[in-house]
Order: structure tokens, then sequence, then C-alpha cells
């Protein structure tokens, strides 16, 4: 019986953005070149992923603005959903709203209850450019959402508020590795 390689076994841990990188705060772009290159991507997200005890990861996280993002994560059935998604787009978020704990291997050490909806759909491409369309419901919807927000320049800290949010930017200000304030942002 042939078994198939552990993502990542061969990708290389890649220095990890933080907050207040520019790239985190930008779109990324679509991929348009298929190969070596791209599988290398891939293999050094769920490499660093892993290394950093993450569920999801995006490749802007690792200073590349395409596209890309990889995952391993339960639902809340316990389910494991292992992959990643080229150029995915979320083409549905729908049920029930749910108010949760969510961190941020771009924040590390913190968490705030962030709103996500309780199922999503996320559609784009596999390495080869064959498409394919992810549905997750409870914690990995939650982590579906949480990467495409990545790819479209949003952090989960964009989406705290309240008291919660008061509470995450002291937690911010105090983090050893707290970001600069940025003057287009104050």
């Amino acid at each position: 019986m042939r078994h198939r390689p552990i993502p990542g076994s061969s990708g290389s841990v890649r220095e990890m953005s933080l907050l207040g990188d520019r790239l985190l705060h930008a779109p990324c772009e679509p991929v348009t070149e298929f190969g070596p290159a791209l599988n290398r991507l891939v293999e050094d997200m769920f490499a660093t992923m892993y290394a950093a005890d993450g569920v999801g990861l995006a490749a802007n996280q690792i200073g590349v603005g395409q596209r890309v993002f990889v995952y391993d994560c339960p639902d809340d059935e316990d389910v494991r959903h292992l992959g990643y998604v080229v150029n995915a787009r979320l083409v549905e978020a729908d049920g029930i709203e749910v108010r949760g704990p969510e961190g941020c291997l771009s924040l590390p050490g913190l968490e705030a209850p962030t709103s996500r909806f309780d199922r999503a759909v996320v559609e784009g491409v596999d390495l080869s450019g064959a498409p394919v369309r992810i549905e997750g419901t409870g914690f990995f919807a939650r982590c579906l959402q949480h990467e495409c927000d990545h790819l479209d320049g949003v952090v989960y800290a964009d989406r705290v508020v309240g008291r919660h949010r008061s509470r995450l930017q002291r937690a911010l200000r105090k983090a050893p590795w707290a970001p600069t304030p940025d003057p287009d942002h104050a």
C-alpha cells in the first residue's frame, strides 16, 4: 500500500507576518502560474502552519500576496478537514451567526470573540487548476471565513466590536511583538 506524503513534510518553515505588516491589509492577487513554485509555496505553508500549531494559514501571512490558503481543521463533530485552496473565494456564508473566540497566527497569543456564520462554502482550484468546492460547518466554517478574510486583506481584529475591540486593542499595545502604529490608519 502506497502512502501519500504528509502535507508540509518536504516544506520549509517561513517567517510569519505579524499584524501591522502592510501585506496583511491588502487584497491578494489571483494565482496565474501553476507549477513547481506554487507546489513549493503550498508545502511551505503547511510546514509553517504546523510549526506554529495553527489550523489554517493564508499566503500573505508568510509574505506572499497570492490567493492561497491551507488548512488542517476540525469541525464541531471533531471531523478533520485537511487541504488547500488556490484562488479561494468565499461564495456562501450563512446559517446561525455565532460569536466565538478567534485567534490568528499573525496576532500570536491573542484572541477575541468574533462573529462568524455557522456554514461557509469556498470555491477555487487545486494545484493543477481543477475546480474545488469546500463546505464547512461550525469551527471549520469559522476557519474558512477567517482564511478568506486574510486573502481580502482583513484580519479578525477588524471584525471585533464593542468592549471586546477595546480589550483587544489594549492587549495589542502590550504584546511583545506589537506593531508600530501605521500613520495611514491612525
